[in-house]
């Protein structure tokens, strides 16, 4: 992968520096292979989500219900075409999120893997300011890999309901307010990424450990809280601890009922949400000012 730096003097810059450092930024994103694969890759992700989540709106709109009770409250939570046309509307969260954290990862260990971060900190001494201007540009490519998925997702989903004989629910609020929370998603996914970004600087470290933590997170904490619920705290607030896990947050916070019964309000995932992206944002900015940067 190579890196573009584009970074001038800020004097020589026509325009304020905040938004020369931006478009660095962005400059150094479309210069390079890594978008449009990330991009393609969540195109493809999308429509793999897109078939499993109309197969589940098939299930749960137009088949039998299950004759075991625990499957049966599961199937009653799920068998509203509200809910289905949320999920559908917003299918491809879960790979496009991790793209967008990985690509805002490598905009900031890219600059130590190709020893450009010391050229960029001298060129522009305000480390503040190019941090900054990391996070803007890292969710403004997240508005983009959004767009992606959301246009397919409206093509899709309009294609799948009027097949299927069902409203697709599209003026509702509760599934206009999904797809705008699914924004928000996106947008914290990429200052999530900047933030491990500025953690773990060795590009394999903080790609492999914030993929692995995406991925096997939300099983790893299901399982847990299942366990802690099953054989010491036998409290419905030990299974809705869930929602501290970020990718699983994520999922309830574009959900607009529940996901499983002990599962709190959509408010709750969002504000966990911007609760961390808040945190990772802070420490990112202390630390990049902080660190050696040589």
């Amino acid at each position: 992968m190579t890196t573009l730096t584009a970074d001038r003097p800020v004097g020589h810059t026509r325009g304020p520096a905040a938004t020369h450092l931006i478009r660095s930024e962005y400059l150094k994103i479309r210069t390079t292979n890594t978008w449009w694969i990330f991009g393609l890759g969540t195109v493809a992700a999308t429509a793999l989500a897109l078939l499993v989540n109309m197969l589940q709106a098939h299930y749960y709109l137009k088949g039998t219900p299950p004759s075991d009770p625990q499957d049966q409250a599961t199937y009653l939570l799920q068998h509203n075409p509200v809910t289905q046309a949320a999920n559908i509307f917003t299918s491809g969260q879960f790979f496009g999120g991790m793209f967008v954290m990985v690509l805002a990862i490598l905009m900031i260990t890219n600059e130590y893997y190709h020893q450009t971060a010391t050229s960029t900190f001298l060129t522009t001494p305000h480390r503040t300011a190019v941090v900054l201007a990391k996070f803007v540009a890292a969710m403004v490519a997240s508005v983009f890999f959004w767009l992606i998925t959301t246009v397919l997702d409206l093509i899709a989903g309009t294609i799948y309901f009027n097949a299927e004989g069902i409203a697709s629910h599209l003026g509702d609020w509760a599934v206009i307010r999904a797809i705008l929370i699914n924004l928000l998603v996106f947008a914290l996914w990429a200052v999530f990424g900047v933030g491990i970004g500025v953690l773990i600087r060795s590009q394999i470290g903080a790609t492999v450990t914030a993929t692995l933590l995406y991925v096997v997170g939300t099983q790893v904490a299901g399982i847990i809280t299942f366990l802690i619920h099953q054989f010491w705290i036998k409290k419905d607030w030990v299974l809705t601890m869930q929602v501290l896990v970020p990718a699983r947050a994520a999922e309830i916070a574009v959900s607009p009922t529940k996901l499983f019964p002990q599962s709190p309000p959509e408010w709750v995932g969002a504000a966990v949400l911007v609760g961390y992206g808040i945190v990772l944002g802070l420490i990112g900015t202390s630390m990049m000012r902080n660190r050696d940067i040589s």
